[in-house]
Order: structure tokens, then sequence, then C-alpha cells
């Protein structure tokens, strides 16, 4: 026999645990003690054990012993009752309420009977708390043996305040079967599959300006298109509502105002371009070489050098994440339930209680336009200006070009616009504005 555990500890609320699994907390009161007949020793939760004292605050008397075989009861012992007890892991320890302090009980994870016994309950329970220097009102003893599960047994009843607890035990309803706890345990993950789902959902919605997004503009791969969302997210929807000819008109349209506006349409390279995409041909050189065509507009006197400040981001407020139902278990849980002067907790060293997540106020990205000095400046929340960059037009003009070329006509819509955006730079709203009445108009057609 040995003693891991011998002298004195602390309970709180008339408590003190087994516990064998790290990762789940200490079971609830009506949960540890459901089906048994008596109430001192609850072991209807696998690999754990509820223990009630006497004593509500301070230092109580208690041994742990670890037997080969079953030890005889001792009737010094004033109440007595008999568990079954099989550690979930190799780690098994007493534990105060709160994991102020534990002890490591070395059991091998086996089936084990537990004798629980104590001495002085009710004196315990009338001192209520025990300060320093106060004689010790009730002591208990924990004994652990190798033995098949059986079902609990009261040995002895002495005291008002374990008949107390046993009558409560008695009037809980039974555990779940092992069928129902699966079954509660499929449906709490089905529900965390569905919720995990509406916040996916929730988050795409918003990325994509507060609706979902078509099948066709989640196959456009390798577009610019959630560059375009965050100016017009209205647009983009509109371009994917019509068809595929307003589509390629829309690029069409897009790669020329591009160009006007970097003033490339008297450079005859150029014009050459913009006249293929109007009669669907491939466009042509310097336009089938991207390298060449990058050295042409370098290298080429007729290409204005012409520039804008660049395009201003509209203000939109941050992601907030959906506050999660009362039914997901979310909601805050407080750090202690009374149950008759009975205080449960939710495992040691961890925090009493549980909080739903709260949407994250998040920060400010409002973005403004000014000048200062003659130099435009972009005004964040934070307070930090930041001057703005000048964009060399033709630069930005001639992707628009290129991308009105693309042959899946929905990526030419938002690619060209894209461009075409950056190449009016802090004029871009006005460039939307035409896009806008073009969708508007054929889809009225």
């Amino acid at each position: 026999m040995r003693r891991p555990v011998t002298g004195e500890v602390h309970v709180h609320y008339g408590q003190i645990y087994v516990e064998s699994d790290p990762d789940d907390a200490t079971p609830a009161l009506s949960e540890a003690f459901a089906g048994q007949s008596g109430g001192l020793c609850g072991a209807a939760v696998p690999g754990a054990l509820w223990l009630h004292t006497g004593l509500h605050t301070g230092n109580v008397g208690f041994t742990v012993e670890v037997h080969d075989d079953a030890p005889p009861p001792d009737p010094v012992w004033e109440d007595v009752v008999e568990v079954s007890f099989r550690p979930l892991s190799e780690r098994t320890s007493l534990v105060q309420w709160a994991g102020e302090a534990a002890w490591d009980l070395d059991l091998a994870r086996t089936d084990y009977r537990v004798r629980y016994c104590a001495r002085g309950m009710d004196e315990g329970r009338e001192l209520d708390t025990r300060v320093a220097g106060e004689p010790q009102a009730d002591s208990y003893l924990l004994q652990f043996w190798p033995a098949p599960p059986g079902p609990d047994r009261v040995i002895r009843q002495t005291s008002r305040h374990a008949a107390y607890r046993h009558r409560y035990a008695r009037e809980l309803p039974p555990p779940p079967t092992a069928e129902q706890r699966a079954e509660t345990e499929r449906l709490a993950r089905q529900a965390e599959e569905r919720a995990a789902e509406e916040r996916r959902l929730h988050y795409e919605k918003w990325a994509w300006g507060g609706r979902l997004p078509s099948e066709g503009l989640r196959g456009v791969h390798g577009s610019n298109v959630f560059g375009l969302l965050r100016f017009d997210s209205d647009l983009v929807h509109a371009l994917d509502a019509v068809g595929a000819d307003v589509q390629r008109a829309v690029a069409l349209l897009a790669a020329r105002r591009a160009c006007e506006a970097a003033g490339l349409t008297e450079v005859p390279w150029v014009v050459e371009a913009l006249t293929a995409l109007t009669r669907k041909r491939p466009l042509p050189p310097p336009f089938d070489d991207v390298a060449r065509m990058w050295e042409t507009l370098r290298s080429d006197p007729r290409v204005p050098d012409r520039s804008a400040f660049e395009a201003i981001l509209p203000e939109r407020p941050p992601y907030r994440p959906p506050t999660p139902p009362a039914a997901s278990g979310r909601t805050w849980v407080p750090a202690v339930e009374r149950e008759d002067d009975v205080q449960r907790r939710t495992g040691p060293g961890r925090a009493l209680g549980a909080s739903v997540p709260k949407a994250s106020a998040g920060r400010s990205t409002k973005v403004s336009a000014g000048t200062e000095h003659g130099a435009a400046v972009v005004m964040r929340a934070s307070g930090n200006p930041r001057e703005l960059s000048r964009i060399s037009q033709p630069h930005f003009a001639l992707p628009a070009v290129l991308a009105a070329a693309e042959p899946a006509p929905l990526k030419a819509a938002l690619d060209a616009v894209w461009h075409a955006l950056n190449t009016y730079g802090e004029h871009y709203p006005e460039l939307l504005e035409e896009i806008r009445s073009v969708c508007a108009e054929k889809a009225g057609e």
C-alpha cells in the first residue's frame, strides 16, 4: 500500500476532485452523480470523481491510499461509499477547486474500486469556513484497489449532510446511455459544421459586397476581381449579370477609355491594337510580346508623359463576424453555478466560464483625399497622413488593352475595367459611372 496524499488539503465550496483527462473539464454536479445511490463520490462521468466535503472553505484532513487488494473497512469512519473508476490517461491527480493545487496519484489505466470515507461531515458543515489556528473539523480517506466495474454503494451513513447528499443523487435522472452520448456528440458535430459553413458564407458575402457570388464569378481565376470589388462591388455583380456580348463591349470600352486618358489614341501602334479589338482580331505587334510592348512604350517619343494621382479606395466598414446564437453553446457561462451552496468549476487551471466571441470593434480604415500645399494627401483613421503617389497613365493603360483581348468575356471585362480604373486614378468614378450606364442600358434591352 502507498499513500500519494496525506495531511491536509484545501477545499472550496465543499468540493475536491480526481481527474484523469487533461483535455476535459470537470463534469457538472448533476452529471457526476447521475444514476447513483450515493451522493458523496460522483463517478458517473468516465475518468473523473467529484468528492463532497462537509466544510465549505478551508483545510480538511485528507489521505489517499492505493492498495493491491480491497482493504478491510475501518469502523472509525462515519460515512462510507464505494464507486468504480478507470483513468482515461496515465496521469490521474487529486485536484483542488479551480486547480489551485494537484497531487499525482500515479494510477495505472485499469479498473479500480474506490472507497470514499468521511468523518465529521456535520461538524464541518456547521463550521462552514475554517481559518488558520482553528482545530480540524472533518477528515477524509480515499482508497483505490484494482477491481472489475460494479454499481456504486452506500456502505455506511451517519451524518445528516451525507444523507442530504445521497437524497440529492437519488433524485437525479439516470445518466445517458452510450448510444445517447454518441448521438449527442454527432448532433454537436453537425451543429458545429453548420456553424462553420454559415461563418464561411457570412464572410464570403461580406467580401463580395453584401451578396454571394455566382458560380461564374467564383470561376474567374487569375483576375483582378477582388481589387475591383473593393471599389465597386455592385458593378462587379452587374458585369456578371449581363451577357457575353455586353461583357466584351465593356472590355473594349474600358480599354479605349484607358488609352484616351493616357493620351495614347494618337500613337499608331496603340490605335492598331484598339482597331483589332473592335474587329475581334488578335492583337498586333508589339502586343503579342509583353516585353517588346513595354520596350516600345519606353522608347517611342510619341508616347506622352501623362500622370495622375492614384485611385483612392472608398471607405468600407471592417468585417464583423456574426454573433453565435445561444444554441451554439458560445454564450457566456458564469464562473459559478450555485446549486444549494454547491458551486461547480470548469476544470483545473482553466478560466471559470466561457464567453461568446464578441464581434471585433475593428479599426476604421476611413480614407479621405485632400490637398496640402498642392500635394494630394490620404488621411487614415490613425491620423497619419500619406502622400499620394502619381502614376504613369500609359503604363496602366496598356494592360487594359491586353485584358480586353482575354478569350473569356467576363474576365476580359473585369480586368479591363480594373486597369482602366487605375489609369484614371483619382478620377476613376467618371469611368465607373459610364460602365454602369452601359450595363444598365444593355440589361434593359
